[in-house]
């Protein structure tokens, strides 16, 4: 009882209600107002922010939580939008490699068939290009070249025509050891017959001259002249005009003279015309021919026949008929008795006749 009494609530002072309803029942306690929110106020320069904003109108910084925060999970975003950017780069350069790639086997197919031909140029192949633009254009270089290579083998088909060439330019050779009418009888000044001279036809000067030796000719001195005074007898055989045997005059017994050339047959022969080239035309001649083993000691051996009468050289080449072509004879003579008057000289410079060439033709 004492407790109960002791814990009721003390009586309302007079003339107020008692507390609670008017059945004496105790009123209900009021509520609390919710608590004001709590301000906020940036981290960086301390400017009051309003609840929900996550950016400072003052500085611009970010409230706490907010993106503009540094934080593991921004740069993590970061870091994967690198990746992704990285790995499609990666696939894009992966798909054009591989592009390209696919068709180099095709350009390497094309080189190999080109390049079969130039198999033998092994410095080429070493020397190719990797990238399939320069293997595109080696293959034409090597096509080129064995295109190049077939036309010298026309080279040798025009050398045949030397080697005819040197076979004719040996016959100035044995020209000079054998002379032919065509080297020192010009058509053109081939004289007329006449009945004085007994020239030969112009069908005898078509006729191949008689071969002689070259040790065929000599100098025929009967009557010992020194034989210093006469040239070399070889060179009025050697089919050269320019050259020529010289016989001296004698200025004492000048204009005569009694010295010739003589020729060596070898064997019997049949003659018919001599042809005869002199640098000193006005000279007289007269040719003889024997048929002995030996040469006639003297122009006036009755061995020696008269082929020819006397006749001057009126011109530098002449040709004359032989008398008796159808004998046969070992040695003829060219006998020079009478030199020009241009070639008598002086007791100091004497002068001298010429026989540039003597050749001897068989009868038609």
């Amino acid at each position: 009882m004492a407790t109960l009494l002791a814990d009721s609530p003390p009586a309302p002072p007079d003339g107020q209600a008692p507390p609670g309803g008017s059945n004496g029942t105790p009123a209900t306690p009021p509520v609390a107002p919710p608590p004001a929110a709590a301000e906020r106020s940036c981290a960086r320069c301390g400017s009051a922010m309003a609840a929900g904003q996550d950016w400072c109108v003052q500085c611009g910084a970010g409230a706490p939580g907010s993106l503009g925060t540094p934080s593991w999970r921004s740069a993590a975003t970061i870091l994967a939008a690198v990746a992704i950017l990285v790995l499609g780069a990666a696939a894009a350069a992966v798909a054009a490699l591989s592009k390209g790639a696919g068709k180099a086997p095709v350009v390497t197919k094309t080189v190999a068939q080109v390049s079969a031909p130039s198999a033998t140029t092994p410095t080429t192949a070493g020397t190719a290009p990797t990238t399939p633009g320069a293997l595109a254009s080696t293959p034409k270089t090597k096509t080129t070249l064995p295109l190049g290579t077939i036309k010298p083998p026309k080279i040798p088909l025009t050398a045949v025509t030397p080697k005819a060439s040197e076979k004719t330019a040996t016959t100035p050779s044995t020209a000079t050891k054998t002379p032919t009418p065509t080297s020192t009888t010009p058509t053109s000044t081939t004289p007329s017959p006449t009945s004085t001279t007994g020239e030969a036809t112009n069908e005898e000067s078509q006729q191949s001259a008689i071969l002689l030796d070259t040790n065929a000719a000599s100098t025929y001195n009967p009557y010992g002249y020194p034989a210093s005074g006469f040239g070399d007898p070889s060179l009025a055989i050697d089919g050269d005009p320019a050259t020529a045997w010289t016989a001296q005059v004698n200025p004492a017994t000048a204009p005569k003279m009694a010295q010739g050339l003589l020729i060596d047959l070898k064997a019997k022969q049949k003659v018919a015309v001599l042809e005869l080239v002199t640098s000193t035309p006005g000279m007289t001649v007269q040719v003889y021919g024997a048929d002995g083993h030996t040469a006639p000691a003297s122009i006036t051996d009755p061995a020696w026949i008269p082929l020819s009468p006397p006749d001057v050289v009126k011109k530098k080449h002449l040709r004359i008929a032989l008398r008796d072509s159808s004998k046969e004879f070992t040695f003829i003579t060219l006998w020079i008795s009478k030199a020009p008057q241009a070639s008598i000289g002086t007791a100091t410079e004497p002068g001298h006749v010429d026989v540039n060439e003597l050749e001897l033709f068989p009868p038609s």
